[in-house]
């Protein structure tokens, strides 16, 4: 048998040895857990994040003797669901979790929340105290499906150590399951260890579903009416084959296609169909829409601000434009579009896209444009662009849509915090694509824990810490809310200097290689040695 690296392995059993009555013969008893994690493998599931305790012992045994799953130790579990995350965006499969009972899962829980919006197929894999020990309530034992339930569209406990390989599958089919979500399964350590386990057959998951055809029909009349139209898709409607559809069907009909601002997956660069992100500021985005009179959904949700503001409508449309949902969560984007191309005879068409044009290498001092410049000039092809500076990036879309082919990930549920373990989970979903990780201080430092697994894995992730020493995005919201000048004790909130964090040395702490810049000059030969280099590296950005 040969691993994901195309290296010869050798498979050993978990199992217990028994000697029957003839001589010579030896049979085996797998346990549960073994069973679990080949049923997992049986199913395409061959990564696998984790932070392990007591409780899943014999799950991590099992791990050991089964070398098709590549393991991946994050120091924190929010780091271990955030690359899950990732991993899934880039291959459209799930990877699993492990992680420690309750308290562990619940620290996991921000990035699952990011994840649940995102719709990406995760499997959780939840430590259970023994059954038959449950009942001592010692410090760790909680209501484990209590905690699992808001984020978990499956969601079981493991009854038996003969059917837990079949409730991985299940596990397996329902993450799966369009338009992709989180599966967890439950697993008290009585059933892990025990003999008894039966590895399942992978099951079958149902193709999503067309729209109607009334659906179709009316999102084709409103394109033909010549009204200003746009389209708003999310998941793989914008990229691959369907955004290849869907540039088709802007240039044949001048509609603009759009993708939200809490994006997933865009793919974008020179060749692809131009596609703009929806604004955040509540003002930028109504300024935005405020030529549409026709909205056609392909997965998303009309568009609308993060937050109240008072006095203020939500809604970035206008009154008179008309709102028409193609196809909904969890229908078939791609298989949507193209029936709309083939109702405005529009398939065989060329679509319109983005023409190579870099900025000019920027010098000098820094500022915001330069760094967006820097970033555009020397962003390489098929690069993983991982995005959550909300505040300092603003320019960067701008900067590089004439850059080579490249995919962009965004912080899908405002959960801050997502950028570098996000950025774990591309790099070891496609280790031969360069990763780009550009994140604000304040938010990387909510699992900084990830820089150390890009260390031991040795992943191909070049990170730009945009160190303002500021919550930025909290500023600008204060003064949104029409309420004065924040006071000493407000900025004491928004402000995270007194002490200076100090990014090269936190880097460098967790084995990776580090620098601070202090020009537009050193950003651009630092970002262009990360980018050529093999493993990670981290660039520190003084604002």
């Amino acid at each position: 048998m040969r691993d994901r690296h195309h290296r010869t392995i050798s498979v050993r059993p978990v199992a217990r040895l028994s000697f029957g009555r003839r001589k010579n013969r030896v049979a085996y008893e797998m346990n549960g857990a073994e069973s679990l994690i080949r049923s997992l493998v049986a199913s395409g599931v061959d990564t696998c994040f984790t932070n392990p305790g007591t409780s899943e012992i014999h799950l991590v045994a099992a791990l050991d003797h089964l070398p098709e799953i590549h393991c991946v130790l994050g120091l924190f579990e929010g780091v271990c669901t955030g690359a899950a995350d990732g991993y899934a965006r880039m291959l459209e499969r799930p990877a699993s979790t492990l992680l420690h009972l309750g308290p562990g899962f619940a620290n996991g829980l921000a990035n699952l929340h990011n994840a649940s919006r995102a719709h990406v197929p995760i499997v959780n894999l939840i430590g259970q105290h023994a059954t038959h020990h449950l009942h001592h309530d010692t410090p760790l034992t909680s209501d484990i499906e209590a905690i699992a339930r808001p984020y978990s569209k499956w969601l079981r406990t493991a009854g038996s150590p003969s059917l837990v390989g079949a409730d991985g599958a299940g596990a397996v089919a329902a993450a799966r399951t369009a338009p992709g979500q989180i599966a967890t399964l439950i697993v008290p350590a009585d059933i892990a260890w025990s003999e008894g386990g039966e590895v399942a057959t992978p099951l079958g998951v149902s193709k999503p579903p067309l729209p109607t055809t009334t659906a179709i029909d009316r999102a084709a009349a409103m394109l033909r009416s010549g009204l200003p139209t746009a389209i708003l898709m999310d998941g793989n409607a914008v990229y691959g084959k369907g955004l290849e559809v869907a540039g088709r069907i802007a240039e044949a009909t001048r509609a603009r296609l759009l993708a939200p601002y809490p994006i997933t997956r865009l793919q974008r660069g020179a060749g692809i169909p131009k596609v703009d992100r929806v604004q955040y500021v509540l003002e930028q985005g109504i300024e935005q829409f405020k030529e549409f009179r026709q909205l056609i959904l392909v997965g998303a949700q009309a568009p609308v601000a993060y937050f109240a503001y008072p006095g203020k409508n939500s809604a970035f449309t206008s009154q008179e434009c008309e709102i028409h949902r193609l196809a909904n969560s969890g229908e078939d984007y791609t298989g949507a579009l193209e029936a709309l191309a083939d109702s405005l005879s529009v398939r065989d068409s060329a679509p319109a896209t983005e023409k190579m044009e870099r900025p000019p290498l920027p010098s000098g001092e820094i500022t915001l444009q330069g760094i967006a410049a820097c970033v555009g000039a020397l962003l390489p092809e098929q690069a993983i662009v991982v995005d959550e500076s909300m505040t300092s990036g603003r320019g960067l879309m701008a900067a590089t849509k004439g850059s080579p082919p490249h995919d962009w990930l965004g912080n899908t549920g405002g959960s801050i915090g997502i950028a570098l373990p996000l950025a774990v989970g591309a790099a070891v979903a496609c280790p031969h694509r360069k990763v780009l990780c550009l994140t604000a201080d304040g938010s990387a430092m909510y699992t900084l824990q990830a820089l150390w697994t890009m260390a031991r894995e040795g992943l191909n992730v070049t990170t730009v810490v945009f160190a303002n020493r500021d919550y930025a995005v909290l500023k600008r919201e204060f003064s949104y809310l029409g309420i004065g000048t924040p006071g000493t004790r407000t900025l004491d909130m928004f402000e995270i200097g007194r002490p200076t964090l100090d990014w090269v040395h936190l880097a460098k702490g967790m084995g990776v290689p580090a620098t601070r810049v202090s020009s537009l000059d050193e950003f651009g030969k630092a970002l262009q040695a990360g980018l050529r280099g093999e493993g990670p590296t981290l660039i520190e950005v003084p604002l």
